[in-house]
């Protein structure tokens, strides 16, 4: 078992996405203890967004590339190859702005590579990352997953389209919303989620 985990909240200590996902993490490592885990702080080391020179840096030819597309491309392979590694991705989402955080969607575009996580066929786009499994921890100040606001989900549903283009179909969401709509919702909402945690290993082994 090769666990990728990803955490993209800006507040360390505050984040409750953070707290969930390390809760994961640690109940995987009970069920797996010899799994190998890789953590990815894509706050604490952010990757940069893509720009032109960027981009380009793979179509490239390797002696006209800048040392910029050089150092960039390297970052890309790295990410790529802690993908591919993964029977497991583990990450972290907050719900920022109605979205995931920037740090967030820097490594989905460079991950998200045609040839590569996907690619184009006569029946449409092919996901390349099969028999893959992803939980996503996810933190909202209000509640999304129904009532009048559910429109407004552009990160539990841009997650899951993503990780469902690029193959990963099995995707389990571990959520705690409601978190600043008062301190009794938030509780219960925490209790919930630490109840499903509790219940992946469960599930596991079924």
């Amino acid at each position: 078992m090769n666990i990728l985990h990803l955490d993209s909240g800006l507040f360390t200590e505050q984040s409750v996405s953070r707290q969930l996902s390390t809760r994961i993490i640690k109940q995987l490592q009970q069920q797996y203890p010899d799994a190998q885990l890789v953590h990815r702080d894509l706050v604490a080391q952010p990757i940069n967004h893509l720009d032109a020179e960027i981009l380009m840096a793979g179509n490239t030819e390797k002696d006209q590339r800048s040392e910029r597309q050089h150092s960039e491309l390297a970052v890309t392979e790295t990410l790529l190859a802690e993908v591919f590694a993964a029977d497991l991705l583990v990450i972290g989402a907050p719900f920022y702005n109605f979205s995931i955080p920037t740090q967030l969607k820097a490594w989905v575009d460079r991950i998200a590579q045609a040839g590569r996580t996907f690619r184009y066929t006569e029946n449409g786009p092919e996901g390349l990352l099969q028999g893959k499994r992803a939980i996503i921890a996810s933190a909202r100040g209000g509640v999304y997953s129904e009532g009048p606001a559910t429109g407004m989900d552009h990160q539990e549903s841009y997650l899951k389209t993503l990780l469902g283009f690029i193959g990963i179909s099995d995707v389990t969401i571990v959520r705690a919303e409601g978190l600043n709509m008062g301190d009794s919702l938030r509780a219960e909402a925490l209790t919930a989620a630490s109840r499903e945690i509790d219940g992946l290993a469960v599930a596991a082994e079924a």
